[in-house]
C-alpha cells in the first residue's frame, strides 16, 4: 500500500512539472525530441525558405512544413546552452560560462557586443551583477533604417547607450520568468519592457522575438532578439491622435465614445484603418456608420483584438475575438500579415503602454453594421441580390426594418431563367420574413409571415433546419436591424394539397386515375404530412401491358403498391442523407440516399423533388418503386453468400446469433430513420 502511494505520489510529481511548462518549454522540449536522433542537445529547426527566420518546432509546424504559408526547411542545430565538440555526435558541451560582454559574441551577437564597447557599455557588462539583456541580432541592427543607425551610433551621441540600456533589466529573467503581459523596468529611465508569451511558444519583448533564448552568463543571461527595440511612453490613443495618418479614425473614435477605453489600462490590438481606408468605402455607406452610434461602435470595436497579439507571434491563420464579439481570421503569408485571407496590414507593431496598433488599408465592416443588401452583396448570394433590385424590393434591404431576408444561393439559380415575371416578383416578395429571426430560435411547425402574404412552415430534421423547401446553408448574417438566412433553394410555397398538386401537373394523370381507382382521394386531401414517391405518367407506361391492366382493375393490391410510395412523415430533398430511411404507409421501409445532388428511393431516381404542399411533398419518379431484395450479410470468401434472415439459424458453420451479431443487427436497425417531432 505503501509503495502504491508514492508511485501515485511520483506519477503526480511528475505531471505537476509537465503541467507547469511554459509553451516555449515545450516548445523546444518538442524540438529536442525531434533531434534527438542527432546526438544529445540538438534541436530540430524550421527555417522559412528564402528568409532567415527559423523557428523551434511545435507538433503543427512539423507535420505541414509550413510557416505562414511558405515552406520550410527543417535543419539540426545545438539547443541553447550547448555546443559541439569535433569527434563527437550532436552538441554534449555546455557553453563556457563567460560574462555577458564575452557571451555577446559566442550566441552572434557580435554586433551588439560591438556597439557596447563603442558606447562605453562593456564595463558594466563584464563587471559585476545580474543582468537580463535583450541583444538584438546582427540581423536586427542591419534592418534599422540608416538615419536612424546613424544618429545612435554618433560618437558624440548617448542615444546608443540609453539604446542598449533599454535593452536591460537588472535582474537575470529566464524564459520561465517571462510571463505573458508582464511588464520589466528597463535600465533606461526605468522605462518598461512589455513581455508577450503566446501558447505556441513564441516569446516577445516589445514585439520583438526572442531567437535565442537562455544564453547563460556569469552576471546574468542573454536572450538575443530579432529587432531593436525603443521605448514607449504613450498610450494607444496617444499613438492616433498624433499620426495624420489616422485623421479619420480618431475623429471616429471620439464619436463613439472609445477615446477612455483606449486611454485606460488593457491590453489590446487594433487594426487601425487609415485614412485612405475610410476613402475606399462608398460615400452613402460611410455617412450611414458614421452617422448611427450604434453601426460605429461596432465597426470600430470589430478592429479591436480582446488581447494583444504582436505580428511575430502569427505563424498560421487564427481566430481572434473582438471586442465586437466576433472573430477575425489572422494570420500571415510569407512575410504579409493578413486579416481574413488578405494582405491588409501596411505597418505592424506600433506599441503603446496598454496595447498594439497594426494599420491596415482596407476598413473591415462587421455584419452588424450592415445593411441587408450590403450583406448579400459581400457574400455568395449576388444573383439573388441583384434580383430582389430588379424586383423593386431594395427599399426592404437598406431600411431599419425588422425583417429577415431567405436568400438562395447563386447555385439554385443555374437551371432557372432570370426574367423578371411577375410570378418571379411575387415569389421573391415571400423570402422576405416579417420578423427579424435567429435560426436559433426557430422550432419545428413554426409559420413565419412574409411580406407576399404567405405563411411559410419550419421543419426541425436531423440534419437540416428547412423553412419548405429551402435549407439553411450556412450560418445566419446578423445585420444592423435585420437578418439573412443562407438557403440553398429558391422557396417552393405549397400550392394546395398533395392531391391538387397531382391534379396540376399533366405528368400524374395516369396517377392521379390510380389513386381515384385505389379509394386514397380523401386521404391525398386531409391534414397530414405525407412524402409521396409519385410515379409519372412514364413510370406506369414502362410496365407491361398486361401488368397494368391486371394492376388498374384490381383496387386492394393497387392501394397497397401506391401506399407503399406515400411516406408517413413529412421529408424534403434537404433532409435526404446517405442512409435515410422512411416508413411507407404500407410494407417495412423506403431507403433513400443521395448522389451527384440527385436523390434515390430503393435505388429509383428522383427526377423532381419538393413539389410542396399543404399536406406534405410531392417526389416525381420515373419508375415505379419496389422493395428491395433482403441485404446479405457473409464472413467467408468472395463469392460465398449467408442472407441475413437465414444467418440466424445457420449454426457455427456461418454466423451464430450471438451477442455480438445481436449488437450489430441493433446497430444496422437504429440507423433507421426516426420521426420528426
Amino acid at each position: 500500500m505503501k509503495r502504491l502511494t508514492l508511485f501515485a505520489l511520483a506519477i503526480t510529481l511528475i505531471a505537476t512539472v509537465f503541467a507547469a511548462k511554459t509553451p516555449y518549454q515545450a516548445v523546444l522540449q518538442h524540438s529536442k525530441i525531434r533531434g534527438r536522433a542527432h546526438g544529445p542537445n540538438v534541436c530540430a529547426m524550421q527555417k522559412i525558405q528564402g528568409s532567415d527566420k527559423k523557428y523551434f518546432t511545435n507538433c503543427k509546424q512539423w507535420y505541414h512544413r509550413k510557416i505562414c504559408g511558405k515552406p520550410t526547411v527543417v535543419s539540426y542545430e545545438c539547443c541553447p546552452g550547448y555546443e559541439k565538440v569535433i569527434g563527437e555526435k550532436g552538441c554534449p558541451a555546455a557553453l563556457p560560462l563567460v560574462n555577458i560582454y564575452k557571451t555577446l559574441g559566442v550566441v552572434g551577437a557580435t554586433t551588439t557586443k560591438m556597439y557596447s564597447e563603442r558606447a562605453k557599455l562593456q564595463e558594466e557588462i563584464e563587471g559585476p551583477g545580474s543582468f537580463t539583456f535583450f541583444a538584438p541580432s546582427n540581423e536586427a541592427w542591419a534592418a534599422l533604417p540608416t538615419e536612424i543607425l546613424d544618429a545612435l551610433v554618433s560618437n558624440v551621441n548617448i542615444e546608443l547607450l540609453n539604446a542598449l540600456h533599454y535593452h536591460m533589466i537588472n535582474k537575470r529573467l529566464t524564459s520561465d520568468d517571462l510571463k505573458h503581459g508582464a511588464a520589466f523596468p528597463s535600465m533606461y529611465q526605468d522605462f518598461d519592457v512589455h513581455i508577450h508569451h503566446y501558447s505556441n511558444g513564441i516569446v516577445t519583448v516589445n514585439c520583438a522575438r526572442l531567437v535565442k533564448t537562455d544564453q547563460h552568463a556569469t552576471n546574468g543571461i542573454v536572450h538575443v532578439v530579432d529587432r531593436v527595440i525603443t521605448a514607449i511612453t504613450n498610450n494607444i490613443n496617444s499613438l492616433i491622435d498624433t499620426d495624420d495618418d489616422l485623421e479619420t479614425l480618431r475623429t471616429a473614435v471620439a464619436a463613439a465614445g472609445l477615446t477612455n477605453l483606449l486611454e485606460n489600462e488593457g491590453s489590446y490590438t487594433i487594426f487601425a484603418p487609415t485614412n485612405e481606408a475610410f476613402e475606399k468605402i462608398p460615400p452613402d455607406t460611410l455617412t450611414r456608420i458614421l452617422g448611427d452610434p450604434v453601426a460605429l461602435k461596432d465597426l470600430l470595436n470589430y478592429h479591436i483584438l480582446k488581447n494583444l497579439h504582436c505580428s511575430e507571434s502569427i505563424v498560421a491563420g487564427t481566430p481572434l475575438e473582438t471586442l465586437q464579439g466576433t472573430v477575425l481570421e489572422v494570420g500571415c503569408d510569407g512575410k504579409d500579415m493578413t486579416i481574413n485571407g488578405k494582405a491588409v496590414v501596411t505597418q505592424r507593431d506600433k506599441l503603446g503602454t496598454n496595447g498594439v496598433i497594426h494599420y491596415v488599408n482596407e476598413l473591415l465592416i462587421p455584419d452588424s453594421a450592415k445593411t441587408l443588401l450590403e450583406l448579400a452583396e459581400g457574400s455568395v448570394v449576388t444573383t439573388a441580390s441583384k434580383l430582389f433590385k430588379d424586383a423593386d424590393l431594395t427599399g426592404h434591404l437598406i431600411g431599419s426594418e425588422a425583417v429577415t431576408l431567405l436568400a438562395p444561393l447563386n447555385d439554385a439559380f443555374k437551371d432557372r431563367s432570370l426574367a423578371m415575371t411577375p410570378d418571379m416578383k411575387k415569389l421573391l416578395r415571400n423570402h422576405i420574413l416579417k420578423e427579424k429571426f435567429s435560426s436559433k430560435s426557430l422550432y419545428h411547425g413554426q409559420e413565419l409571415e412574409t411580406f407576399g402574404g404567405l405563411k411559410l412552415r419550419v421543419f426541425v430534421f436531423r440534419n437540416n433546419l428547412c423553412i419548405e423547401n429551402a435549407c439553411i446553408a450556412a450560418h445566419d448574417k446578423n445585420g444592423r436591424f435585420a437578418n439573412m438566412f443562407i438557403v440553398d433553394k429558391l422557396l417552393a410555397p405549397p400550392m394546395g394539397t398533395v392531391m391538387d398538386i397531382l391534379k396540376a401537373d399533366n405528368r400524374f394523370s395516369t396517377l392521379v386515375g390510380a389513386i381515384q381507382k385505389a379509394g386514397l382521394t380523401e386521404l391525398l386531401n386531409k391534414k397530414g404530412t405525407y412524402t409521396f414517391f409519385a410515379p409519372t405518367n412514364a413510370a406506369f407506361s414502362a410496365m407491361p401491358p398486361a401488368d397494368l391492366n391486371r394492376l388498374m382493375r384490381d383496387p386492394n393490391e393497387l392501394a397497397n403498391i401506391l401506399k407503399y410510395h406515400i411516406g408517413e412523415e413529412f421529408l424534403v430533398s434537404g433532409a435526404v442523407t446517405s442512409h435515410t430511411r422512411l416508413k411507407p404507409l404500407t410494407g417495412d421501409k423506403l431507403e433513400l440516399g443521395t448522389r451527384n445532388s440527385t436523390v434515390y428511393v430503393n435505388r429509383v431516381p428522383v427526377v423532381e423533388t419538393d413539389l410542396m404542399a399543404t399536406n406534405g411533398v410531392v417526389h416525381a419518379v420515373d419508375v415505379i418503386i419496389k422493395p428491395l431484395p433482403p441485404k446479405v450479410v457473409s464472413d467467408q470468401p468472395e463469392g460465398s453468400t449467408i442472407r441475413r434472415a437465414s444467418a440466424m439459424w445457420a449454426g457455427s458453420q456461418v454466423i451464430k446469433n450471438d451477442d455480438l451479431f445481436q449488437k450489430v443487427l441493433r446497430s444496422h436497425s437504429s440507423r433507421t430513420m426516426s420521426r420528426v417531432q
